[in-house]
């Protein structure tokens, strides 16, 4: 292990983290907020530290990929570490554990807060609080590898591990290009929504913050009553079809920039994505028409919203669904697990696994008739390797491992199975709302520290899809190389 290139990266993290805050600063001295002196004071320990750690040691050494898993690992603790200054040294948060809980929150796309009255913050520290979903939606060490581009084959496996799905590949030769091009996509979609909700009436500063939080699908709001809170129609329309967008896999938008659009119609996990969407949207609808609304329009557009919320995993709320009848919370349940897009911003399990495992069900039952056919599964025009399917349910199993030992675990708060597990899923998911005590009406602060503490962990394991994090717990990992 190259603990000297490790370090170095990791600081120079914490010195592109202490710029992102400087937007949070503006916004926080623009407003005469009480949170300045917390966002420069911030400003300058991240920054100071960040140096420190990029001089501490030199080496002409490439990055490998034991180094890269390790660097993503720590740097997420790291970042969220040092995202919660604000939060604790303008009083808005106090307690550690609490702003440690609300910023991994923020940076894994979770959306789950501890705020019960979130209008009462300074607009600096909604800034920032929102700004941590964009920043983590894409990855903020994927970030890094496109300022810093020369690191070696290393960057490869921080690519691999913040890019979501079973087998990211890059776009483009280099990974440093690939990261340039995704970041380019992120910031069009971004800039079109702002223009979108302008358009619809909202103010630049809440359409920004919105904007952040749907496109890097987290759902931290910055109202009581998140998106209900604005009562119109298009406004609900604009964010629930971005969210929708963000859990498309980004390679596609890269394939229609290219014009190559006959590839994007005939892709399977978007034909998947989209089919379980809209077969979602229409048994919810008839579900709460039947049982409780009576404008077929208004439970149509309130079911397209919450299942776009949910299946992309962004959090964000309309209704209170903990009101819904059972069968549409069943559907909301499901949803949490299935999650978007490989590639996207979206957490869950994501659809490409879902479609592998339906092939190779479908295999299986194929070999029961003929046992000696060699049946490949494909996806599109590509061939899956045994490899990549073994992976994909050694994936399910720690899934499913972690879900069962989570819930238990949060079992023990006291708060009632319904709320155990869907707290698990929603932090293993980076979802935010569950049912129950916590709901989208309600908070994660009913959870004691450790508790706080758990769910955290949960979150980071769900973010980097489990293996990141457990590499770096296994004693194997530091005593020979094995990547």
């Amino acid at each position: 292990m190259e603990f000297g290139m490790v370090v170095s990266v990791l600081g120079r993290l914490l010195m592109v983290e202490a710029g992102l805050m400087i937007p949070a600063l503006l916004v926080s001295y623009y407003n005469s907020g009480t949170d300045t002196n917390a966002f420069l004071t911030s400003i300058v320990i991240t920054a100071l530290v960040g140096f420190i750690l990029s001089q501490a040691f030199k080496t002409d050494k490439s990055l490998r990929a034991k180094e890269g898993l390790t660097i993503v690992a720590l740097g997420w603790l790291l970042v969220s570490v040092f995202g919660s200054l604000p939060f604790i040294l303008s009083g808005s948060i106090p307690s550690f554990v609490d702003a440690f809980f609300e910023t991994v929150s923020g940076f894994t796309t979770t959306g789950a807060t501890i705020l019960t009255d979130v209008e009462i913050l300074p607009k600096g520290i909604l800034f920032w609080r929102s700004f941590t979903h964009w920043i983590g939606g894409m990855g903020i060490l994927v970030f890094t590898i496109a300022l810093i581009p020369k690191l070696g084959g290393g960057s490869f496996q921080i690519f691999k591990v913040e890019s979501p799905g079973p087998a990211p590949d890059r776009i483009l030769p280099k990974v440093s290009d690939t990261a340039k091009v995704l970041y380019t996509t992120y910031l069009a979609i971004t800039v079109s929504q702002i223009f979108f909700l302008l358009i619809g009436g909202m103010s630049l500063f809440d359409s920004a913050l919105h904007t952040f939080g749907t496109v890097g699908t987290g759902g931290f709001g910055i109202k009581n009553d998140s998106i209900g809170a604005y009562e119109s129609h298009y406004i609900h329309f604009v964010i629930g079809t971005f969210m929708i967008l963000a859990g498309v896999n980004f390679s596609l938008y890269y394939s229609i920039f290219k014009g190559k659009w006959r590839e994007v119609f005939k892709d399977q996990e978007l034909k998947l994505y989209l089919g379980i969407i809209s077969t979602a949207i229409l048994f919810i609808s008839l579900n709460v028409h039947y049982e409780m609304y009576q404008n077929f329009a208004l439970a149509l557009r309130d079911a397209f919203f919450q299942v776009a919320s949910i299946i992309t995993t962004t959090g964000y709320s309309t209704v209170d669904f903990n009101l819904w009848p059972e069968f549409s919370q069943m559907i909301i349940f499901a949803l949490m697990f299935i999650g978007g897009s490989a590639g996207s911003t979206a957490g869950g399990i994501k659809m490409v696994r879902l479609l592998v495992v339906f092939k190779q069900i479908r295999r299986e039952i194929a070999k029961i008739f003929h046992p000696r056919a060699v049946i490949p599964i494909k996806i599109g025009n590509k061939v899956v390797s045994d490899e990549t399917v073994s992976s994909i349910f050694s994936f399910l199993g720690i899934y499913m491992v972690v879900f069962i030992g989570g819930s238990i675990l949060l079992a023990l708060e006291g708060f009632g199975f319904e709320t155990s597990v869907t707290a698990t899923i929603s932090a293993l998911s980076n979802i935010g709302p569950g049912l129950a005590l916590v709901g989208p009406a309600e908070s994660f602060n009913i959870f004691s520290p450790p508790g706080k503490l758990l769910i955290a962990f949960l979150m980071l394991l769900g973010r980097l899809e489990f293996f990141t994090m457990i590499a770096l717990l296994a004693p194997s990992t530091w005593k020979k190389e094995i990547f």
